[in-house]
């Protein structure tokens, strides 16, 4: 005899065999919907013409865009600083590459692209940070990011604590401002320093509630690092990831403390899946310790049309 309470029973664990497949294939489609890409993967195209290259790269099947300064708004320290590297470049365009903020939002919402984070410079998030959650807010912008700390701020130890003490700050300003501040690594600070480990210094002396952080997993194996490491000890600290691959094991020829080091690593990048990274292994950590936003990042890589599209192909199933 079928009771109420047998009915619910059996319906129940029915409803629920039925939703469990739903409930993942939602999550497994919101992370997808997740892949992005950091512009200065196509910063010379974006200066040619900025409304193709985002029709490019939103027919590709990317979804979200990180932008990179200096913007309209940024400080005139920045834009020298840009403007005295832009020769070695090539190119010249950055932020919102002549446009306005409101076109820029416009072009994106046509084309199907939000954008949840932006690049700018440590001079901005110290002295503009008013214009910059300004700027934020009207893009739905939730991250600002450091890209680099600059070479006269990180000599020595101390100045990596006193980096640490700079950055709650930051972060505390860009939380009364509405947004969040993260650093995103570069090369430098993974090499021990006097038996230290300088960005280690940082994330251990950085308020978790108001700094966060962006693995570059690139910069992060040539600095002698393994990226999964990081993720695996600094758990919810991570909240973005820079996506690209390494041909070949190299690292470094010092700490990676200047360009002259950089640069010829430079040529050791290639696309998603062509290289030596554990990118499997490396997103599947990523997303167990809640990291939200993926970046494919193949810094001024030739033929972006190509390059980019392969790198997101291999690299969305997995995401």
């Amino acid at each position: 005899m079928t009771t109420r309470r047998n009915f619910l029973k059996k319906t129940g664990l029915a409803t629920a065999a039925l939703a469990t497949p739903f409930q993942n294939l939602f999550a497994e489609m919101k992370l997808q919907n997740k892949m992005g890409i950091q512009l200065f993967s196509l910063p010379k195209m974006l200066s040619e013409d900025f409304e193709k290259g985002i029709k490019m790269l939103s027919a590709m099947g990317y979804k979200e865009l990180e932008l990179y300064g200096p913007f309209s708004f940024s400080t005139e320290a920045a834009k020298k600083r840009w403007a005295a590297v832009t020769p070695q470049l090539g190119f010249s365009g950055s932020g919102y590459f002549g446009k306005d903020i409101k076109d820029v939002k416009k072009l994106l919402s046509d084309n199907g692209l939000s954008t949840p984070a932006m690049h700018t410079d440590m001079d901005t998030l110290l002295n503009g940070m008013d214009k910059l959650g300004e700027a934020a807010h009207v893009l739905g912008q939730k991250y600002v990011t450091l890209p680099s700390i600059p070479d006269e701020l990180r000599k020595n130890l101390d100045d990596y604590k006193r980096v640490a003490e700079t950055f709650n700050k930051i972060g505390e300003n860009a939380k009364k401002n509405g947004i969040k501040f993260g650093y995103h690594n570069h090369g430098y600070g993974i090499k021990p320093m006097n038996e230290q480990i300088p960005l280690q210094i940082i994330l251990e002396n950085t308020d978790p509630n108001l700094v966060f952080f962006e693995l570059d997993i690139f910069w992060t194996a040539s600095g002698g690092a393994d990226p999964i490491e990081y993720l695996t000890k600094y758990p919810n600290r991570y909240k973005m990831l820079h996506l690209k691959d390494m041909k070949e094991k190299k690292e470094f020829s010092g700490d990676g403390g200047n360009a002259s080091q950089w640069i010829p690593l430079f040529g050791n990048m290639t696309t998603a899946g062509d290289g030596i990274l554990d990118l499997k292994g490396i997103i599947k950590k990523a997303k167990e310790i809640g990291v939200e936003h993926y970046f494919v990042e193949q810094d001024m890589v030739a033929s972006p049309e190509i390059a980019l599209k392969r790198s997101l192909d291999f690299l969305k199933p997995k995401i």
